[in-house]
């Protein structure tokens, strides 16, 4: 790995093997990414958080690529030590080893992404680098993460207190100071997946600007047709429902027209808390299958065989990479008229959104029965997924973002590096001069 590269420190809770998905394979990929492009990646992340959380405590490790060290905080007051950071908002067990990591590796950029039980926003202000933060989820305006009001509807007005006493979680005595307009001051750009979800922050009192930062998926060759998948699909057509089964994510609202009377199967691919309630609200149906986890090479042929990825959620997404899996390979989406789901379908013209059941079932029944349309928003979901959210495109403009954050703090070691880089940030090393 060549040593003239940038040096990138991201810093999250949770990251595989100690993650449930979502935002820790989204810092994965990155770090993949960056030490793929020639740069030298450091993740620190909890394992005593996700050892509180899980009843898998020390699952099987994984091995990561030449460029990328990980380190993993754990102590041995354990749950007491994510207690005290979920309360004060800062590393009280952990906050000298992060500092001392910092202050041996010295990154050029620190990237903050879900810090809620590493290091709440006290650690915002360590290390001294260019610092980025993601939002993948409202952390930084709600205490439960996701604008989901008293556990059964979306926030239109902050009721905290209350809410968070409905999770049964203790309140943050942090989130009644100023904490983290102090501690935000310290961090250069605040980044976000969607204009929805900017917009959101600023609403319940985010002071700071947000860029908006496009998604994306790792590039990966092109998806290998499961013969399996092919055959179930010419016997009778399906829908697909890919993400967790719980409350929020909306499957409720659709399994219903799947009883009776069918356009089309509907497959469903994932776990969760919510799996047995709705396991028996489609009882009798032979249109409904429960796929349980689905290992991702698995499901891109179900997303390319699908006529559909159905995305109902009644919460607010931040932007969900189902939407780009189903538009890499082709498949349109149909999504709740909620959340970024709006954003996304205006800017790609790759599904239909629906309010109601009517709604609903009238996507169905048209995307179902005019292979037309579902191929031209097919269509139109890849191309826009190439232009918009592929790894060029995102890589592309977060190395600009950094050039623009690097030049304002006059980094002249980040823009005297970025001089050998390629738009989307491949390290691209000058032939010698000839003596």
């Amino acid at each position: 790995m060549n040593s003239t590269g940038l040096h990138f420190t991201l810093i999250t809770t949770f990251y595989p093997p100690y993650h449930f998905g979502g935002d820790a394979n989204y810092v994965r990929q990155m770090a993949h990414i960056l030490a793929g492009l020639g740069h030298r990646v450091d993740i620190i992340h909890d394992i005593d958080a996700y050892r509180l959380l899980s009843k898998e405590k020390n699952p099987p490790p994984i091995q990561e690529p030449e460029g990328i060290t990980v380190f993993g905080l754990q102590s041995r007051m354990g749950a007491l030590s994510c207690f005290a950071t979920q309360q004060l908002g800062r590393p009280l067990v952990h906050g000298k080893q992060i500092r001392s990591i910092l202050q041996q590796r010295k990154p050029d950029i620190i990237h903050f992404h879900n810090i809620s039980l590493v290091g709440g926003p006290g650690i915002l202000r360590y290390g001294d680098a260019l610092k980025i933060y993601t939002a993948h989820e409202h952390w930084l305006v709600c205490p439960s993460h996701i604008l989901w009001r008293h556990n059964r509807e979306v926030c239109t007005g902050k009721q905290c207190l209350r809410c968070v006493i409905n999770y049964r979680r203790p309140p943050q005595l942090w989130r009644y100071t100023n904490l983290i307009s102090r501690t935000a001051k310290a961090v250069d750009a605040f980044c976000s997946p969607s204009q929805f979800s900017a917009t959101k922050h600023r609403e319940f009192g985010f002071s700071q600007d947000m860029v908006v930062m496009p998604s994306f998926l790792p590039d990966a060759p092109a998806c290998t047709e499961d013969q399996d998948i092919e055959t179930a699909a010419r016997q009778k057509p399906y829908f697909l429902f890919v993400g967790r089964l719980e409350i929020i994510k909306g499957l409720q609202d659709i399994i219903p027209l799947f009883v009776k009377d069918a356009p089309a199967d509907l497959w469903i691919a994932g776990t969760g808390d919510y799996e047995n309630e709705l396991k028996q609200l489609a009882k009798g149906s032979t249109s409904i299958k429960f796929l349980g986890q689905t290992a991702p090479e698995k499901l891109r042929p179900m997303y390319a065989n699908a006529i559909a990825a159905i995305t109902p959620s009644r919460c607010y997404e931040v932007f969900p990479l189902v939407v780009l899996e189903a538009f890499r390979e082709s498949t349109p989406i149909i999504a709740r008229e909620l959340g970024p789901y709006p954003e996304i379908v205006q800017r790609s013209q790759g599904g239909l959104l629906f309010n109601t059941p009517q709604d609903l079932k009238q996507a169905l029944v048209s995307v179902s029965q005019e292979p037309a349309l579902r191929n031209k928003m097919g269509k139109a979901g890849y191309q826009a997924y190439r232009k918009e959210w592929s790894q060029t495109a995102a890589m592309t403009a977060y190395f600009k973002l950094i050039k623009q954050l690097a030049s304002q703090r006059r980094l002249h070691k980040i823009l005297d590096t970025l001089e050998y880089c390629s738009p989307e940030g491949q390290l691209q090393i000058p032939a010698p001069a000839n003596l």
